[in-house]
């Protein structure tokens, strides 16, 4: 018969191996995620798709004339493509996979929800 102290440390083991079985892959689906969003390289706006949507690091120097869609107060960090958290400075955005835009940027493909 084993004793009681080996008893408690075997369960204490399989709750923690239990935990870590669960815990492993819901980690390994979200913090690769965040992760990646900070590790991404920043969009350039030479970037063939960065150019052909006019985008602009700085939403204040896009071409009113040549985009009149453009407003004020307009920027990625309110479009419904930029994925990151509030207050970041940089984040990834649907139209431009891969690369992180700037939060303070703006391009043609700027949506918000009506």
């Amino acid at each position: 018969m084993s004793h009681p102290a080996n008893l408690e440390g075997r369960r204490r083991f399989l709750k923690a191996a239990v935990v870590g079985a669960i815990a492993a892959p819901v980690a390994g689906i979200l913090l690769p995620k965040l992760a990646r969003a900070q590790d991404l390289p920043h969009l350039e706006e030479s970037d063939a798709t960065a150019s052909a949507l006019g985008y602009k690091h700085d939403a204040s120097l896009v071409d009113k004339a040549k985009y009149p869609q453009y407003q004020a107060g307009r920027a990625c960090v309110n479009c419904n493509f930029f994925q990151t958290k509030a207050g970041a400075a940089w984040g990834p955005c649907q139209l431009f996979p891969g690369k992180a835009v700037d939060a303070k940027g703006w391009c043609a493909g700027y949506a918000v929800e009506t």
